[in-house]
């Protein structure tokens, strides 16, 4: 018999986001909020449905390295700076990633793609703008789920690390 799956710290489901988090010992909030179906501005909508400004609204974004893949964590109100995020790697250049290689790879659906709690680390970028914060932001696995965590918990959590690789 396995051991019962251990729960978030607070509201909303069990995920492999939440549970790397809760291994880690990774103090966070989830917040979650009824996700409309024919909504495709994910990032947007969270930010209206929990009434957080977007700065604080980081989407998760897959991009190919030619060599792999490496997550993107930027502000939903901005752009990710495809060079930027390639010189962050230290690569040539990068593209985003092709949506099911995305989803595949993460093991999340496209909208719920949570940097934290992936199928395989990748390397993972985080936009400086987060350190601005107290706390932002992410998917927590599902559509209509975020997590609120530092952004110091994040680069841990992530093995990550910061760079500039959002525009506005």
């Amino acid at each position: 018999m396995s051991p019962p799956r251990r729960r978030p710290r607070s509201a909303g489901p069990a995920t492999p986001a939440t549970v790397a988090l809760d291994v880690l010992g990774v103090d966070y909030r989830g917040h979650t909020y009824r996700h409309d179906a024919a909504e495709t501005g994910y990032g947007a909508e969270a930010a209206r449905e929990l009434g957080v400004p977007a700065e604080r609204i980081f989407k998760t974004l897959l991009v190919d390295t030619g060599d792999g893949l490496a997550v993107a964590v930027v502000p939903v109100a901005g752009q990710l700076d495809l060079k930027a995020m390639a010189a962050a790697l230290g690569v040539k250049a990068v593209r985003l990633a092709d949506p099911a290689d995305a989803a595949r790879s993460s093991g999340y659906v496209i909208g719920g793609i949570s940097p934290l709690g992936q199928k395989r680390r990748l390397p993972t970028v985080v936009d400086t703008s987060a350190t601005d914060q107290a706390t932002i932001y992410v998917s927590g696995g599902r559509r209509g789920f975020q997590l609120e965590l530092s952004p110091v918990e994040l680069l841990r959590a992530t093995d990550g690390s910061a760079s500039p690789v959002a525009r506005a």
